[in-house]
């Protein structure tokens, strides 16, 4: 079996580590693809604490994504309920849907709280009535409001 070398990986690759992580490889591997692209570096010692340092700096930027987070999911929690009006036809049937961007909005307008519409799940809303939907603000965080649609 052929000699490994350790490396340290500068960017995610696929099958083989996340950013920051030691991995060992095959000695061509590294010499011909990874160290001329830039995607790892030996696993020196100074590569080694320089590595440390991102993955503290990392830490504290999710520490601090967290806590907005949170604050986030205390604003929305004080809203009981958001009530959005659209258009309706027969038998309480909504022309079109309610959307991910429709909730968004009218947080926006209640609360000033930008949230992001991808990060909703919403079950699919074609009539009158009360929903629930889930907002995930963070990994971590996860908040539940209570959607009411009514008439215009």
């Amino acid at each position: 079996m052929a000699k490994r070398v350790q490396v340290v990986l500068n960017e995610t690759v696929n099958k083989l580590g996340r950013m920051g992580q030691v991995v060992e490889v095959a000695p061509g591997y590294a010499r011909n693809y990874l160290f001329p692209r830039g995607i790892a570096e030996p696993a020196t010692p100074s590569a080694l604490r320089r590595v440390e340092r991102l993955q503290e700096k990392e830490r504290q930027r999710l520490a601090a994504l967290k806590s907005i987070a949170e604050k986030q999911k205390a604003t929305l929690e004080k809203l009981a309920t958001i009530t959005i009006s659209m258009p309706v036809g027969e038998k309480d049937m909504l022309f079109g849907s309610v959307t991910p961007q429709d909730v968004a909005d009218a947080i926006q307008a209640i609360t000033g709280e930008t949230i992001d519409r991808r990060e909703m799940i919403l079950p699919e809303i074609r009539k009158l009535g009360t929903y629930t939907a889930e907002i995930k603000l963070h990994p971590e965080v996860t908040v539940k409001l209570n959607i009411q649609v009514v008439a215009d």
